[in-house]
This record gives structure tokens, C-alpha cells and sequence, in this order.
């Protein structure tokens, strides 16, 4: 549905980026396609799972790309390669017509830009409803992009640096978030330290108990489609399916049922404050191949896989291995896909060895509009655009590609 919105706008579409197996990672390292990097950086990955997106736009060869975002893999990606990434709210953006909501509609589609503008043009393309689709999905009046030129007033927003499942931060993914909350009081916005009140450790887990089950679900209808054998897929996404496999129904309509007690705590929140800002990451980018299953861990989750016992592999500690190890690099995004907020990533911050690393902010309900309006502010005070990766460093009187090109 998206596509077509695309070529009807009078985009000009010419290829696939890389994407992990599944697009399941938050790095964009696949077997059969090797490892994309990340522009700014090539030792570093430019995340996932829409990497190879963001890397396209960040390397100029493209000024926008698609992406999809079911646990951060367009926020992800945006703040890893200096890029705009909003994840749009539940129901704006149709993914249908082949499938109406996916993962209970916490995945949702997108674009990465290098631009506040770009990003809004995007969005007034793709979103809306459309016959056949699960939900209304209204744009509400006026264009996303005429929301730039409206002052965003004096938001009351909440910040916070401390990992909500109690992991590690970097100094430097707090030092973003304090630069952003003094740019934002200078602007005029109230902005003090505040907690969300969601159980983000219970959320994390309940975050991966759904998405394990679909990534089996993916498997088995590969091989249907293909007739290849499960040995043909990654051991990372055998591991997880076994996972998937070993929960009950139970455990995943329970898990489910959670996400409205969840959602519940956040629009209290949003009561309080018009926007929580968080960092995107918990760290700068990781190097490829970093995260890479170590190989111990290999061996033994393939003793349990073709053994079958993906459950005793729930209850040794294996999911609060991947709780702390993967999800502790990205513990800030999975909320707004949960809850079904918008949130968006902007980048505000280059580390110290001249890498990017965004900030985060999420918006109540229908909030599109607020967060692009303070984006363009943002943007205004501090612009971003024309911060090129070294290679791309243009000869005197050449311009490197940019979205204008």
C-alpha cells in the first residue's frame, strides 16, 4: 500500500537495502549479505533494522528510504547515522493490504531522512487509511508538513538517561539528552527529570515473548513457500524461534493483555507532560561484528534447538541474557511501539570521536504533529543537514548530495 502511495507521489524507487534476517536486530549484519556499515564510521554498524536504509541516506545516495519499526528499527538506525527517524503512532501508516497489523500493530512503516521537512512530505505521502485496513488511521487537519511552521508553544517534557530495565548507559548517550534538555529550556520549554511509571523490565519481557513467537511463525512459512530445511536460517533465528515455540498460548495472550496496563501508565504520564525524551541508544554503535553470538553460545543453543528444549532454554537465564546484552544497547524504544506512541529520533549529538548519536522523543496519541514542529524548531536552533560523513567531505566548491541535490 505504501509503494503504491510512493509511485503514485512520483518517487523513484531502484532498489532493496540490507536488512538482518527477519529485520529481528537493531544491527544490520546478515550472513548471506555480509554486514552494512555505517558511513560516519565503517568499523561501526549503522544499526537495524532498517541499516541499510539509514546508510543509503547517510552516505547520500538516496535523500529518503523505507523502514519499518517494530521495536525501534527506524529510531535506531536514525540516531546511529546522524538521521530524522519517526516511528509513526499505531494505525497512521497502513501496512496492508497483505497484512493488516502487524505484531498487533506495534510495527509500523516509515522513512529515514536527513530532514525535518523530508520527514513531514514522507508522511503526508504514506499516511491515512485505506479500504480493507484494521483502523481509521485520520491525518487530522492540515498537512504534516505545514506543522513545521507552527510554533510547537511551551511543552512540558519529562526527561530521563537511566536505562528503564536497569541496564548500563554511556556517558555520552547522557550527555546528549542533558545538551538537548539545555537547548530546550533556551527555546522556552519547561524540562525537568521525570519516571514514565511503566514497568519497562516487565515490558522488555513481555516484548520478547511476542516476538518470539512470530519470528517461528516466519520460519515456518519460508519453508512452506521454498522447501528449504530450518538448518538454511541463522542460528540467531532458530534460537529465538525455539524460544517462541516454548511459550503456551497462555503466556502470550498474558503478555498481551499487559500492554493496555502499560499503555495506561504512559498516557498518565502524558497527562503530566507533553513529551518524554529519552536517548535513542543506550551506547554509541557498536563495531560489526560485536554483537555477534559468541560461539559457546552457539554450541549450546544448537544442542537445545534440534533437542527441542526451548523451554528449559526460557528458564536457564537465556532470556535475560538477551533482556540485558541486546535489548540493554536499545532499552528506550520499545515503549511507543507497545503502547502505539509516536516517537521520533533527532540527531543532536555527535560524540567525541565525531559519531552520531540521536535523542528520543515520544509523543501521547496523535502526536505526529507536535513532535515534528518541535523537530523543525530544533532543527532551526541547531541544523544538522549539512554535517556530511568524512568520506563525503566535499573539494572546495563541490556540494556534497544532500536532500536539495
Amino acid at each position: 500500500m505504501i509503494v503504491d502511495r510512493w509511485l503514485d507521489a512520483g518517487l523513484v524507487i531502484f532498489g532493496k537495502t540490507n536488512t538482518p534476517e527477519f529485520g529481528m536486530k537493531g544491527i544490520t549484519e546478515p550472513e548471506v549479505d555480509g554486514p552494512t556499515r555505517n558511513p560516519w564510521n565503517t568499523d561501526l554498524t549503522p544499526g537495524g533494522s532498517s541499516g541499510g536504509s539509514a546508510a543509503a541516506v547517510a552516505a547520500g545516495v538516496v535523500p529518503a528510504a523505507g523502514a519499518g519499526d517494530g521495536g525501534g528499527s527506524i529510531r535506531i538506525p536514525a540516531a546511529c547515522c546522524g538521521l530524522v527517524g519517526l516511528e509513526p503512532g499505531r494505525g497512521l501508516v497502513p501496512t496492508g493490504p497483505r497484512g493488516g497489523e502487524v505484531f498487533h500493530g506495534a510495527a509500523t512503516n516509515g522513512v529515514l531522512t536527513r530532514t525535518v521537512r523530508d520527514t513531514a512530505a514522507m508522511l503526508d505521502v504514506i499516511a491515512g487509511p485505506y479500504p480493507g485496513g484494521p483502523f481509521l488511521g485520520e491525518t487530522g487537519d492540515g498537512t504534516f508538513a505545514a506543522a513545521l511552521g507552527t510554533p510547537p508553544g511551551r511543552l512540558r517534557i519529562g526527561f530521563s538517561t537511566d536505562s528503564p530495565i536497569g541496564t548500563g548507559v554511556d556517558r555520552e548517550a547522557v550527555a546528549a539528552v542533558e545538551a538537548a534538555a539545555v537547548l530546550l529550556e533556551e527555546l522556552g520549554h519547561r524540562v525537568e527529570p521525570a519516571r514514565t511509571g511503566v514497568d519497562e523490565r516487565a515490558l522488555a519481557v513481555d516484548f520478547l515473548t511476542m516476538w518470539f513467537a512470530p519470528v517461528a511463525a516466519d520460519i515456518d512459512d519460508a519453508r512452506r513457500r521454498t522447501g528449504v530445511g530450518e538448518d538454511a536460517f541463522e542460528f540467531d533465528t532458530r534460537m529465538l524461534a525455539a524460544l517462541g515455540r516454548a511459550s503456551s498460548a497462555q503466556d502470550y495472550i498474558a503478555a498481551l493483555d499487559r500492554w493496555s496496563t502499560y499503555t495506561r501508565d504512559l498516557a498518565d504520564f502524558h497527562e503530566r507532560y507533553d513529551l518524554l525524551l529519552t536517548p535513542t541508544l543506550a551506547f554509541p554503535p557498536a563495531r560489526v561484528g560485536e554483537l555477534a553470538t559468541p560461539g559457546w553460545m552457539r554450541a549450546g543453543g544448537e544442542v537445545l534447538i534440534r533437542a527441542r528444549l526451548g523451554r528449559v532454554a526460557r528458564w536457564t537465564g537465556l532470556v535475560d541474557s538477551i533482556i540485558d546484552d541486546n535489548l540493554g544497547r536499545t532499552p528506550y524504544t520499545q515503549l511507543a511501539n507497545i503502547t502505539g506512541r509516536p516517537a521520533i529520533s533527532l540527531p543532536l549529538h555527535w560524540t567525541e570521536s565525531g559519531v552520531p548519536l540521536g535523542v528520543q522523543f515520544v509523543a501521547p496519541l496523535g502526536g505526529e504533529r507536535t513532535l515534528l514542529s518541535l523537530a523543525a524548531e530544533l532543527e532551526r536552533a541547531k541544523p544538522w543537514a549539512d554535517r556530511q560523513p568524512p568520506f563525503l567531505a566535499a573539494p572546495d566548491g563541490v556540494r556534497s548530495p544532500t536532500s536539495d541535490s
